[in-house]
């Protein structure tokens, strides 16, 4: 059974921290590029980072840039999304998702395996 499972979101101040994970399950993280996406209320799912099967191709979204770091542990068949200064923003449902492929997109449309999210909200 192929699953994926986030986890580490929660209730932060501005400027506060939080790293999320996601653990794969009955498969393999090795072969796949792994994304992590979020959706506002009201908005439609956006790309936030991915990384490439390889851990040497990243791509980061302008509002998270400098601020967000995703990395992969393939030992633990894990990957992580560490979020600094986290804004306002960024409150949303975050999600990982998978590829069986070596690059990642940022198009929601190009994963095929989805976590069930993971609430970050972010407030004072």
């Amino acid at each position: 059974q192929v699953q994926l499972v986030e986890s580490g979101g929660g209730l932060v101040q501005p400027g506060g921290s939080l790293r999320l994970s996601c653990v794969a399950s009955g498969f393999t993280l090795d072969y796949y590029a792994i994304g992590w996406f979020r959706q506002a209320p009201g908005k439609e799912r956006e790309g936030v980072s991915c990384i490439n099967s390889s851990g040497d191709s990243i791509y980061y979204a302008d509002s998270v840039a400098g601020r967000f770091t995703i990395s992969r542990d393939n030992a633990k068949n894990t990957a992580y999304l560490q979020m600094n200064s986290l804004k306002v923003e960024d409150t949303a449902v975050y999600y990982c998702a998978t590829r069986r492929s070596r690059s990642c997109r940022s198009s929601t449309q190009a994963y095929a395996n989805w976590g069930q999210g993971t609430q970050v909200t972010v407030s004072s």
